[in-house]
């Protein structure tokens, strides 16, 4: 991949950006904003204000790029993407050139630029895809590795496929949330006491997965796939995913096909989509894989990203206890892997497509991204700073994670993704 002049670490702006603010210069996200007094839009943000792409372009600004007034005036990102890769790189590369601190067309000309910035607790955050389809996969070798240990015995852990593939099963767009969303406390069938029936009730055991997924450009025609090494071209950018998952209900129903109602009730996303250009600077590699992977699945160079993620639970009316401290660069099968695997007997993939990472866990207990390994299946409630105590979410508490990069005094940050847990309905 050439050089992308908006991930130049050297580079300042004119706007003041907080300091670790996950938002520098260097980020650029996409994502839909509204106010009261504007309607829904494609913006960026730098530091703490959201830059109005739609009133950007109208003030002449975005000239000589790929783009339409439409493109901006619309209330998902979906039309952009359409524009592919080369223009969305094309696009963040002139943001960065406008909020550059040595570019003075648009710094000098405070009208503008009070149309342009708009201050980010002035802004809602819309939903910022449109999601077509939704694949989840369960990539991470110790979060799999763990839930094989409790549910199964630690010599037979993973599954005879785990190391051959990336498992992977198609969830539901339609319950995607964005992220400050409350999610109901879902009901369906759980078996408490094994040697009885099942019963109708509300999920006793809910938990959070700690997850990132990855949004999609248009893949090929149907019939085609798509190889490691042009992956990461059909991949517009990346957010935060809360991947909720009523544990008791999955235990009873997943046996022969996998994850129903424990899963489709509610999957939270963060608001800004961090382009996977902006993410380049945090290449790493991943881990070694061991059996060697069949030739579709082999890739070049690093695929791999450091991103280091946090959990954490805030009761109702307390602080909140971090929980949780793991990292994306754990992940057995990466990106690349994944739609490589998606793609090889032809699926097609669309723009706007959602992929989900699966649970993300790393070596040690402090790493692990759910509440079913944290407290180990309940064994070991984890403390609150309000002095209680969490086996699985409680209602009233507010799950938050977030995520961000940081090399060469350069950090890169995806913001949040929160969800409160409301009471079961009757």
């Amino acid at each position: 991949m050439s050089t992308i002049a908006a991930n130049n670490p050297a580079l300042t702006s004119w706007v003041e950006v907080p300091q670790n603010s996950d938002f520098p210069i260097q980020n650029l996200p996409f994502g839909i904003v509204k106010t009261s007094q504007l309607t829904p839009r494609v913006a960026s943000r730098i530091g703490d204000f959201a830059i109005d792409l739609k009133s950007l372009y109208v003030l002449g600004y975005l000239e000589n790029l790929p783009f339409e007034h439409s493109d901006f005036d619309c209330n998902t990102l979906n039309v952009l993407m359409k524009r592919g890769k080369k223009a969305s790189r094309e696009l963040r590369n002139r943001l960065s050139k406008l909020f550059d601190s040595n570019y003075k067309d648009l710094q000098k000309n405070q009208h503008h630029v009070e149309q342009v910035l708009i201050p980010i607790d002035q802004v809602t955050m819309c939903m910022p895809v449109e999601i077509g389809d939704y694949t989840d996969f369960y990539s991470s070798r110790e979060h799999a590795t763990n839930v094989g240990t409790m549910f199964r015995d630690p010599e037979n852990a993973l599954l005879p496929n785990w190391l051959w593939l990336p498992v992977g099963y198609h969830g539901r767009s339609s319950s995607i949330i964005i992220s400050g969303e409350p999610v109901r406390r879902p009901k369906g069938q759980i078996k408490p006491i094994p040697e009885e029936p099942p019963i109708y009730a509300a999920c006793r055991n809910l938990d959070f997965e700690l997850e990132m997924a990855f949004i999609t450009f248009d893949g090929k025609p149907m019939g085609e796939r798509i190889s490691t090494d042009e992956a990461e071209d059909f991949i517009f950018g990346m957010c935060l995913f809360n991947d909720w998952s009523a544990r008791d209900m999955q235990t009873w129903e997943y046996v022969p096909l996998g994850p129903f109602l424990a899963k489709n009730f509610a999957s939270s996303i963060s608001p800004w989509i961090v382009t996977l250009d902006a993410l380049q600077a945090f290449k790493v590699d991943g881990p070694e894989q061991s059996p060697e992977v069949l030739s579709y699945l082999e890739y070049k160079d690093q695929k791999s990203y450091d991103i280091q993620l946090e959990v954490y639970i805030q009761p109702e009316n307390a602080d909140e206890t971090k929980i949780c401290t793991s990292n994306f660069k754990y992940m057995y099968w990466n990106m690349a892997q994944q739609l490589a695997h998606h793609t090889v007997n032809g699926c097609n993939i669309r723009c706007g497509d959602l992929m989900g990472s699966g649970t993300i866990s790393g070596p040690t207990p402090d790493s692990y991204g759910s509440m079913l390994e944290l407290a180990w299946k309940g064994t070991k409630p984890l403390p609150m700073n309000d002095g209680t105590e969490r086996k699985f979410i409680q209602d009233g508490d507010t799950v938050i994670m977030r995520g961000f990069s940081s090399k060469d005094g350069v950090r890169v940050g995806f913001g949040e993704v929160t969800g409160k847990i409301l009471p079961a309905l009757d």
